[in-house]
């Protein structure tokens, strides 16, 4: 069975940092992509940040919206991917989902999404 389970969110002020964990069990971390979606009440799901498999040389991959602020890495040791989150607006508050997909067959699992909100 597959899991993902984000950990890491909460309430932060502005300009504040949080930093998103991921955590993984039931597949083979390290040829799977990676990645963090958000979705705001009331908006469309956003891509926020990808990194590759070790095929893909952990290529990232960011939103222009978050571009220089958030920074996306893996460590495959721990079959964990994380999100840093620095500089944060109230704009960046949403519901965190950390996703893995392949290049095979492009099957997707999600995990439950964590609540991250910026507030002055």
């Amino acid at each position: 069975q597959v899991q993902l389970a984000e950990s890491g969110g909460g309430l932060v002020q502005i300009g504040g940092s949080l930093r998103l964990a991921c955590t993984t069990s039931g597949i083979v971390f390290n040829i799977w992509n990676m990645g963090w979606y958000r979705q705001a009440p009331g908006k469309q799901r956003e891509r926020v940040a990808s990194i590759g498999s070790n095929d893909n040389i952990h290529r990232t991959r960011y939103a222009d919206s978050v571009k220089g602020r958030f920074t996306i890495s893996r460590d495959n040791a721990n079959n964990t991917v994380y999100l840093q989150m620095d500089s944060l607006k109230p704009e960046d508050t949403a519901v965190y989902y950390c996703y893995a997909n392949n290049d095979w067959d492009m099957t997707d699992y999600w995990g439950q999404g964590t609540q991250v909100t910026v507030s002055s």
